[in-house]
């Protein structure tokens, strides 16, 4: 028997199967990255500002980014370094959990990676530079080169040396101990990589790219070693596992692919989702398990020995709790441009947004607990049908600039009268 869950299905053959089976449910929005930390704990990044820590089923929040965290990376022990869509890079301690802002770059963080002494922080942005952070403090250091967004970072065996990819296309090694370091370009692929990962004692580099490319190569010549592009695009998400010699590829199609990285051969390849893309992938500290995120707000995670076995069937499925085709219209527009960020029910919410919940005669920013921008907390918008059809007609970044809501416009006037109509009636 198979069981769908949230867009996915399980083989549930017997119950000693399914229980190996896991959910990790409680975040607000999107699963957009995911870590193996020590001790068997779990760290996931979301769409809804957050990141969860995960000991079994029950999470521990840290809460401290204004935007979506989506770049993850233990550190030490009992640390963890997360990067946000709000610029910033924070370093946490997991016991107490407090953070430090490391601050410097103008564009989102994309990807992080830690030294393998544990010393140093690097990050990647969409700035198109790499940050590099000393975690005992001072000020922080940037390497500029990328012509594009720098979408991932990687640390060489010995730490010396730093690999960065980029949207331009570039795959970078970077001796960045030096005074004033200048990047050699390692390959040039045409099309934007937006991971990479570091084999065992820098014996080779797999990288996953726009275009679909899944490759390794050789990292003093940049020779391809071994080529896994499939028909699909892009590649969104790569983990390897060192011990079990695993290497885990996440698409924009909802596929997953597992190389063995001994016979460089595709151990399992499988449709994970049944719509949407794998954002995030990772092993369990012994390799036995793999754990994805993507639009789903929960984790999801599988022993990696039934992977084969993984079958989601329902490409007619869809992330509405019902199919669109029999919301009316307003329902439509709400579900497709609000319902990531806002719930309808009464606070408090986990989702990124406050809830809408009695929105009519509300004043703009006055949800209370919730962190609004300051010139959402100071604005003197009430919400009405007026105010309401105007945000989604000029846009926020018009009707409230300097918000965190994100650019949504809703053009026709039918449909935003139908979303007013709607709002109304579901959020009283």
């Amino acid at each position: 028997m198979r069981t769908l869950i949230a867009g996915l299905w399980f083989l549930a053959a017997a119950p000693s199967v399914a229980q190996e089976f896991t959910t990790l449910k409680g975040h607000g929005g999107p699963v957009m990255g995911l870590a193996s930390l020590p001790g068997g704990e779990v760290a996931s990044a979301s769409f809804d500002n957050s990141v969860g820590l995960w000991q079994g089923r029950e999470p521990h929040w840290l809460e401290g980014h204004d935007a979506a965290v989506i770049a993850l990376a233990p550190l030490g022990e009992v640390g963890l370094v997360s990067g946000g869509d709000d610029f910033d890079v924070i370093a946490w301690d997991r016991d107490t959990g407090k953070g430090r802002r490391l601050e410097g770059h103008k564009g989102k963080i994309a990807g992080l990676a830690v030294s393998p002494d544990g010393a140093w922080i690097a990050s990647a942005s969409w700035d198109g530079a790499i940050g590099l952070w000393s975690v005992a403090g001072g000020a922080a250091r940037f390497l500029d080169g990328h012509d594009g967004p720098v979408t991932d970072v990687a640390f060489g065996a010995d730490g010396t040396r730093l690999y960065s990819t980029s949207a331009d296309g570039t795959l970078r090694v970077w001796d960045w101990r030096e005074a004033d370091p200048v990047a050699r370009i390692l390959l040039d692929q045409g099309f934007g990589i937006n991971k990479l990962v570091i084999g065992p004692r820098e014996t080779w580099i797999a990288y996953g790219a726009v275009d679909g490319a899944t490759r390794v190569i050789n990292p003093a010549t940049g020779d391809v070693i071994a080529d896994f592009t499939l028909d699909r695009r892009p590649i969104l998400a790569l983990e390897h596992h060192a011990a079990t010699g695993q290497i885990a590829a996440g698409d924009g199609q909802g596929y997953i692919m597992v190389i063995d990285t001994e016979t460089w051969t595709i151990a399992r390849d499988f449709k994970a989702v049944a719509r949407g893309p794998v954002w995030a992938l990772a092993f369990s500290g012994d390799g036995q398990m793999l754990y994805a995120g993507g639009l789903s707000n929960v984790v999801y995670g599988w022993p990696v020995t039934m992977l084969d076995t993984f079958d989601p069937a329902g490409e007619t499925e869809h992330s509405f709790l019902r199919p669109p085709e029999e919301m009316k219209n307003g329902e439509r527009q709400f579900m497709r441009k609000c319902s990531i960020c806002h719930a309808l029910t009464p606070p408090p919410s986990r989702k990124a947004g406050p809830s809408l919940h009695g929105l009519f005669g509300r004043q703009a920013g006055s949800v209370p607990g919730y962190p609004y921008s300051p010139v959402l907390a100071d604005s003197d918008i009430v919400w009405t049908d007026e105010t309401i059809d105007l945000l989604f007609d000029l846009g926020p970044d018009h009707y409230i600039p300097g918000s965190k809501m994100p650019m949504q416009r809703i053009t026709a006037a039918q449909d935003r009268e139908d979303l007013v109509t709607y709002l109304r009636r579901a959020t009283k």
